[in-house]
């Protein structure tokens, strides 16, 4: 079992290695070359800047009930095919009862940003979100590792 971070845009990498060094479980942190990210307990996996570049990277080292957090909903839907379990840094948890409502509710988004070419704006992040957040990724630690 090891923790893959999809690290684009992932507001909570320093929370997600704390928890993860304190459970002594395996980091596997994916990033494109704009990112610069150094820390001595995870491993670091760089990949170009294309499209999708890091979801691959993470499809392809996801096994059984690996945790894999991320934003990306595309993403979080391919790894629950493989058994494993999926977090947004939002705190919340992506399961095969609520991803086909996510993935509707982003392409119907997309369209409506398409179409009145507005774009949504995204709220600041608040302390109380990282503490959920760290709440959620301990208590999956631990339901995963009780199995």
């Amino acid at each position: 079992m090891k923790i893959l971070v999809d690290a684009d845009s992932c507001p909570v990498k320093d929370i997600i290695f704390e928890v993860a060094e304190n459970f002594s479980i395996e980091v596997v942190v994916v990033k494109n070359l704009s990112h610069d990210i150094k820390n001595d307990y995870v491993r670091v996996i760089t990949v170009d800047e294309g499209k999708d570049a890091v979801d691959f990277v993470i499809l392809n080292n996801t096994q059984k009930n690996d945790l894999i957090i991320t934003q990306d909903y595309g993403l979080a839907s391919l790894v629950l095919t493989k058994y494993a379990k999926a977090i947004h840094p939002n705190g919340w948890v992506f399961t095969n009862n609520n991803i086909d409502g996510l993935l509707m509710n982003r392409h119907i988004n997309q369209q409506i940003r398409k179409r009145d070419g507005k774009l949504t704006k995204v709220p600041k992040r608040k302390k109380e979100d990282n503490i959920k957040f760290k709440n959620l990724l301990e208590d999956t630690l631990t339901q995963i590792l009780e199995k």
